[in-house]
């Protein structure tokens, strides 16, 4: 088949809007297809071989600004290319970003960037430590060399990291887009905490290995440190708004994801060299502002989630990832308790809930939608496993096995996007089910960072290779303007679906006067299994009235299940947008037998859509032997049941990874799910 176009995103400054990145069309002078046996006797999920395939040589060139160890007798270091296009043979074209000239050599954005370079060092000293070659090492090192080369290490900037490197060793300062910061050393960056987290996962491979190398790291840690306490670090402690929601405002660029990598850096730096106390330091201020931003829980969206941006109450994307593994990690090495409450209430209860929604969509903008990645699925991975660890919870550890099924078959396309005889990760699954068959460098290291996860957990791996395909009953989107309108209610559809903090969806919304109407079909009736009803509603400041939702059965009986407002909030604060959009729920189940929803209001309402999120949510697993294994997540603070899906037997476990009592899968039966917990039968 072939190629879909690659998409590399990133974070646009602290506003946290996604992004795309250039487009890649042409590719290097250097072109090859990467091959490589599969792992001895099949154990191992990891291969390095793809990955080492994108790396190539760079000349470094001493300056006044930028330097590295052992400059004078290596002028070269290590990078990853950027993207890697599927040929028509079946090979890879490494590629750079955005448009190449032919004349210098030159991409309008760079050939390698601080952000995979980072990345790619953690896969391999991960692999180090883990025993995975002999190489790996030596590979973590000239990444490393590479990335630090890219810092600033004298002016006022001195820390902060340029983002993009070209063939022949030049910067790129302001590439075509430009980056944000611009020039991409000028400030804060994600690329800063992307280099934090290699660093720290380096030093902590090195300290005991090669003491040189540990102390340039330990430097270089220090010259980090020295950038952020400059920017986000300096604004400890200060609180901000964010639609009546108090957030940290010491975030790095204004968000826990880029936060949460380089917390990520910093436990590891500190688990290595505890009595580190600048690092201690900014650890534990870093954690208190990710865990901060957990938000909703049991039933109530974002479902327990760690937001990713301070900017939105609306807003969750699959790059914001690695926080709870972060938050685990910190748990872990601070003994900090607000740190695995958080991470629990992403793991435990969120993850259920995007698993049975049918895997890690790349945003939740307040709906899934977009694309799945390996970037997204790598993240939930880790935060399962980061669970599993603290807690020591088989119930975790099943989860996490799950949520690898995707790398084998559990996503849109129902096929494999990672192929463990080549370490060769697919750039993405689109919703319609199209694998993006192109495999570059973020692809590729979070495909690697989750099979090293999986390796060093047998039971999940063995559990997550043996998922061929999946089925999922969970979170079901009606849009409003698909329903009756009357009264004036009437459909809008605005210049943009994003309203700089959330996504209209379908891209347009309905707007219901006083004594309007809304009359939506449901997809089918409601039968024994009970749904909720969480309307999907624009809350703006000021007193709008109040909009009430009723059940209509067959007969046109109603049955009142809830009223909301239509407004009431008071400060948006930081947030780029008028209203709060987003999923509100209502106090009782839909009733067996209703058809339609009807929505009537006092005041002036807007209505997005209609959220039906059943009591119960499943995803049954294939897998190529033995029974389908069924995930259950109850999303009420009372324990459900729901008719069994498959044959099978198991545990409900609750959202902190407590077993509460067997369950059993048998046909015509129920299946009973603690309270807000989750079951899984094999």
């Amino acid at each position: 088949m072939s190629a879909l176009p690659t998409r590399r995103s990133v974070l646009a400054g602290a506003a946290g809007t996604l992004t795309a990145a250039g487009l890649v069309t042409a590719p290097s002078s250097a072109s090859a297809s990467p091959t490589a046996a599969a792992p001895a006797g099949g154990r191992r999920l990891t291969n390095l071989a793809h990955l080492r395939w994108l790396l190539d040589d760079v000349p470094l060139a001493v300056s006044s600004t930028h330097t590295t160890i052992d400059i004078a007798q290596r002028p070269t270091g290590r990078a990853p290319w950027t993207y890697a296009n599927a040929t028509s043979d079946g090979g890879f074209d490494r590629v750079g970003g955005g448009s190449l000239d032919p004349a210098t050599g030159h991409w309008s954005q760079g050939a390698y960037n601080a952000d995979d370079i980072a990345r790619a060092a953690v896969v391999f000293a991960r692999a180090a430590r883990a025993g995975v070659d002999g190489q790996s090492a030596d590979d973590a090192l000239e990444l490393l060399r590479t990335l630090t080369w890219l810092q600033d290490v004298d002016g006022p900037h001195a820390g902060d990291v340029v983002l993009w490197l070209q063939p022949d060793g030049e910067l790129n300062l302001t590439p075509t887009p430009p980056d944000s910061p611009n020039p991409s050393d000028s400030a804060e960056s994600y690329w800063l905490a992307r280099t934090v987290w290699a660093i720290g996962e380096g030093y902590a491979l090195f300290v005991g290995r090669d003491v040189r190398v540990a102390r340039f790291l330990k430097r270089r840690m220090s010259l980090c440190l020295d950038a952020l306490e400059r920017a986000s670090l300096s604004r400890y402690g200060t609180w901000l708004v964010a639609d009546d929601v108090r957030v940290p405002g010491w975030l790095v660029t204004g968000g826990a994801d880029a936060t949460a990598e380089a917390c990520l850096g910093l436990a590891a730096y500190l688990e290595a060299d505890p009595y580190a106390t600048r690092v201690r330091r900014a650890l534990t201020r870093y954690t208190k502002g990710v865990a901060a931003m957990r938000s909703g829980a049991t039933g109530t969206w974002p479902y327990g989630a760690v937001l990713p941006t301070v900017t939105s109450q609306s807003f969750w994307h699959a790059w914001g990832g690695e926080a709870p593994a972060a938050l685990g990690a910190a748990a872990r090495v601070l003994g900090d308790a607000t740190a695995r409450a958080a991470l629990l209430s992403d793991a435990g209860t969120f993850t259920p809930q995007v698993l049975t929604s049918g895997g890690p969509h790349n945003a939740w903008a307040p709906l899934p939608a977009e694309a799945q990645i390996a970037y997204g699925a790598e993240g939930r991975v880790a935060g399962l496993l980061a669970a599993a660890d603290l807690t020591g919870s088989r119930g975790f550890l099943t989860l996490a096995g799950l949520a690898g099924g995707w790398f084998f078959g559990a996503n849109t396309s129902g096929r494999p996007v990672y192929d463990p005889a080549t370490g060769v990760t697919n750039d993405g699954v689109e919703t319609d089910g199209r694998v993006n068959v192109n495999s570059g460098a973020e692809s590729t290291i979070h495909g690697q960072l989750a099979m090293l996860a999986l390796d060093a957990h047998p039971v999940a791996a063995a559990l997550a290779a043996s998922v061929t395909g999946y089925a999922f009953h969970g979170l079901t989107v009606v849009e409003a303007e698909s329903g009756t309108l009357a009264g004036g209610a009437a459909v809008v559809t605005p210049p943009s679906a994003w309203t700089g903090a959330a996504n209209w969806s379908g891209g347009a919304y309905v707007d219901v006067p006083a004594g309007g109407t809304v009359g939506v079909t449901l997809p089918g009736p409601v039968g024994d299994d009970q749904w909720l009803l969480q309307p999907v509603v624009d809350r703006r400041p000021g007193d709008l009235g109040r909009s009430r939702y009723w059940a209509v059965d067959a007969a046109g009986r109603r049955t009142l299940v809830g009223t909301l407002p239509n407004g009431g909030l008071r400060r948006t604060g930081v947030v780029p947008a008028d209203g709060l959009l987003r999923p509100f729920p209502l106090p009782r189940p839909l009733p067996a037998g209703t058809v339609s929803v009807l929505v009537d209001t006092t005041g002036d309402l807007r209505l997005d859509a209609l959220v039906l999120l059943p009591v119960v949510s499943t995803v049954t697993y294939a897998r190529g032997s033995g029974t389908p294994a069924v995930l259950y997540a109850n999303a009420t603070t009372d324990p459900a049941s729901c008719g069994a899906v498959a044959p099978g037997s198991g545990w409900t476990w609750t959202a902190g990874g407590v077993r509460r009592g067997a369950v059993a899968g048998v046909p015509g039966g129920t299946v009973t799910v603690t309270a807000g917990g989750f079951a899984v039968t094999t």
